[in-house]
């Protein structure tokens, strides 16, 4: 029987890996990092979603970037402290962009709340010891578009801010979303087109999240291979948004991809997001958690992902 179209990709990118483990197998010493993005959690204190982490061996956390306001937010010696408790490294911030603090709105009130956020997270990034900063183009919730004039809107206004990230010495990384999500910026070639567009070195990087890729690009593996060495932060979670090996993610083939790029090196995460399969997932964000969901979550995640890479490394 000839091989379906994404089954041919998958064998080239496992060829690709045996190949590479073969003939350099000194790139397999390091394993991949397992982060958290910790804002699915909801109301829970960082305490106790520190300790869950460390209980499943997970050694970063992505915090919520949750500095909306002056009075609002972790407070870097008190977060330091905490994790420092549970033996975990903040790997990035999760920047959160809706239609309130829009890079690329046409309100120029909006557009300057997003310009005050992230004058506001990439210096607490810095303080707590993060590497990226994780930057949306537009709003997420907002599916449709303003305008023909958004790309440029919010190139104009991360450019403004961008020499914070140089500054601070963190990656913006751009995370391209489904398009039911967001109005521009789908895919990985969206997200190097608004990279190049914004043309500095403060913004280099991509953030890729499985579940969108699922919709937005014709393969995950080839998409990782696509970002390359600018990926510095992938959000995972099964097909169904779950909990990994709740659903039909690829997960082998996920895994090689990110060691043929490289991905297995400080700075680079792999970070579960495994928000459910609702169609909006942020009112959970200040909602009151659900403690034992959550540990399954982290618990059938952490062990299925690790059995999974175990297997691959031992092709």
């Amino acid at each position: 029987m000839k091989r379906q179209t994404f089954e041919s990709k998958n064998d080239r990118i496992r060829q690709a890996f045996i190949a590479l483990k073969k003939s350099r197998p000194q790139k397999l010493k390091d394993r991949l990092n397992l982060s958290w993005s910790n804002w699915g959690f909801g109301m829970e204190s960082l305490a106790d979603s520190a300790r869950r982490l460390s209980r499943n061996g997970i050694r970063f956390i992505e915090l919520h970037g949750n500095h909306y306001g002056a009075d609002l937010g972790y407070k870097p010696a008190e977060t330091l402290e905490i994790l420092c408790d549970h033996d975990i490294q903040v790997g990035g911030v999760c920047g959160m962009f809706s239609a309130e603090n829009d890079l690329s709105s046409n309100s120029g009130l909006t557009r300057q709340a997003a310009l005050d956020y992230l004058k506001r997270t990439i210096p607490f990034t810095a303080e707590v010891g993060g590497s990226y900063l994780l930057v949306v183009p537009g709003a997420v919730g907002r599916a449709k578009a303003y305008d023909s004039s958004e790309f440029a809107r919010s190139v104009e206004s991360l450019r403004l801010v961008a020499d914070l990230f140089v500054q601070h010495n963190i990656r913006a990384a751009v995370e391209p979303i489904r398009a039911a999500e967001v109005s521009f910026c789908h895919t990985v070639a969206d997200a190097k087109s608004y990279i190049d567009a914004v043309a500095h070195p403060g913004v280099q990087h991509i953030n890729g999240d499985v579940y969108h890729m699922q919709v937005g690009e014709s393969h995950i593996g080839t998409a990782i291979l696509q970002a390359g060495r600018q990926l510095t932060n992938l959000h995972v979670a099964d097909s169904n948004r779950c909990a990994l090996g709740d659903g039909a993610l690829d997960l082998d083939t996920l895994i090689m991809a990110l060691y043929l790029v490289g991905y297995n090196q400080p700075g680079c995460y792999v970070t579960p997001e495994p928000l459910g399969p609702g169609g909006d997932p942020y009112p959970a964000m200040f909602g009151q958690p659900n403690p034992a969901l959550l540990d399954r979550l982290v618990r059938r995640t952490a062990s299925y992902f690790h059995e999974r890479e175990d297997q691959v490394r031992a092709l």
